[in-house]
């Protein structure tokens, strides 16, 4: 016998061995390892995770892949298009797996956790309030919070302070899908979205997993807007997900559906800038992945850097404030309409009043925190220069507004501190100058203190300043002074 094959003979053997003996075991020893996480999870949350989550992912898929519905809408396109049935199929499979996530209970209890927490309270101060709204939700009810897009880092900061009471879900779009981060957020819950994807099959196989998830009680988060504010006020909403929810909505079901309005903000937003040049319609590089991570590489290195030399400082402020939930069979009930039995165009005027509801609840919770608040006056006066004395009566008089107003929440009132804090990071960023005691804003940087100027404009209105500032120009001089520098030298 040549040795060769007595080395796959005794290859195979040992295969045959460790698949019979060696690995049910191992899989019985993960596997108990996971029920215990799952059954810890469940013990500590408010709303536990249901069935559906549960479920092995290539169940998920199959079930999604042969839907009634589904099966359907791939008769209708073989149909119309003269596609083999298999292929269509196989198509539709294709898009089952790119949505479905494969949530990783122990990843996210274990890891996941533990670094989101670190990361978001390593760069701001985090505030939360009215949690204790989420103590009263009814546990049969599906659960979809419906959040204002400030930054990507929205997603961490929601996930994060609501992570003692539930899993979140989350509707991330294509921007995600890259190796490794599309498979850590299939493994935490989340599903892919395309959101200008004119494919009606793939529109239906999104629709019947969302549709599935609401049914099965899954936790869900969604942007109303479909997209990060480019100027920082609210965009006009996107009703794609919510039509989706409305339109197997059964109103005498058994089963309600509640959004919980959530109202995010911060003193600085990491993508201000590059928001800002795509609200003024400039074209920008594309660039790889790789420049985008070694950009944040380079980011994160300067920040510690200046850790290390004790010049760091928190980016201030990122505060989330959970609204009143906001019932759909109530809000169908008022109409007196039932979703699920109204045509297309009718449903689609009523879904989209409801989205507009929502975006108003989401508006009411807001937080109005130190650096807007302060853009805002800044921005409102007919004055240049300020003094402190003046900073702190005017920010007084804006927290006192919104108190009367009954809207909005702010989580610093102390006006010394505020406006302490408020003013290093628009000097640290150079958008505010110091001058003999006074300050005064930029010229060049009018537009970046208007972005967030404008996540109060909901609440406080427009300055009348604001129409005549210019979109910013990155400031190069660091880079010019090395350069005259070694010019110098040389």
């Amino acid at each position: 016998m040549p040795v060769w094959l007595l080395v796959v003979i005794a290859a195979l053997a040992l295969w045959v061995i460790a698949e019979r003996l060696f690995l049910p075991g191992v899989r019985w020893f993960f596997r108990r390892r996971v029920n215990m996480v799952i059954e810890r999870f469940n013990q500590r949350l408010k709303l536990r995770l249901p069935t559906f989550s549960l479920t092995r992912r290539k169940v998920l898929v199959d079930r999604l892949t042969y839907d009634p519905q589904v099966l359907t809408e791939v008769r209708r396109y073989c149909d119309e298009t003269d596609t083999p049935w298999d292929v269509a199929l196989a198509r539709v499979e294709g898009y089952a797996r790119e949505i479905v996530p494969s949530l990783n209970a122990y990843i996210y209890e274990r890891v996941a956790s533990l670094i989101v927490k670190r990361l978001i309270r390593r760069f701001y101060r985090v505030r939360l309030t009215a949690v204790e709204r989420l103590e009263t939700l009814d546990e049969n009810a599906s659960i979809v919070f419906v959040i204002n897009h400030r930054s990507n880092m929205d997603y961490l900061l929601v996930a994060y302070l609501a992570m003692r009471h539930t899993l979140l879900s989350y509707a991330v779009g294509e921007w995600a899908r890259v190796w490794p981060l599309q498979q850590l957020i299939q493994a935490l819950g989340g599903y892919f979205v395309r959101r200008n994807s004119g494919d009606e099959l793939y529109r239906r196989v999104l629709e019947r997993y969302v549709q599935m998830a609401v049914e099965g009680g899954v936790v869900q988060a969604m942007f109303p807007e479909g997209g990060l504010s480019r100027d920082g006020a609210f965009r006009e909403p996107r009703i794609g997900l919510f039509d989706y929810i409305v339109r197997g909505f059964d109103v005498e079901g058994s089963r309600d559906v509640l959004f919980i309005p959530v109202g995010v903000n911060y003193d600085w937003v990491l993508e201000d800038r590059k928001l800002l040049a795509e609200a003024g319609h400039k074209r920008l590089e594309r660039r790889s992945t790789l420049f985008a991570l070694v950009g944040a590489v380079r980011y994160l290195g300067r920040r510690l850097r200046r850790r290390f030399r004790g010049e760091w400082y928190r980016m201030g402020y990122a505060a989330a404030v959970f609204g009143e939930p906001v019932s759909l069979r109530a809000w169908c009930t008022e109409q007196g309409i039932a979703p699920d039995k109204l045509p297309r165009e009718e449903r689609i005027a009523h879904t989209q009043a409801f989205a507009g509801h929502l975006l108003e609840h989401i508006g009411n919770v807001v937080p109005a925190l130190p650096v807007p608040l302060l853009s805002w006056i800044m921005l409102g006066a007919a004055r240049e220069r300020w003094t402190r004395e003046q900073l702190e009566s005017a920010y007084m008089g804006v927290v006192a507004e919104i108190d009367a107003s009954g809207r909005g929440y702010v989580p610093r009132r102390e006006p010394t501190y505020a406006v302490e804090l408020a003013l290093r990071i628009l000097k640290s960023r150079q958008m505010v100058r110091e001058e003999d005691g006074c300050y005064r804003v930029e010229p060049l940087h009018r537009a970046i203190m208007r972005y967030y100027a404008n996540t109060l404009r909901h609440l406080l209105g427009k300055p009348r300043q604001l129409e005549t500032d210019q979109l910013p120009e990155r400031p190069r001089r660091r880079r010019n002074q090395r350069s005259t520098k070694a010019r110098s030298i040389t």
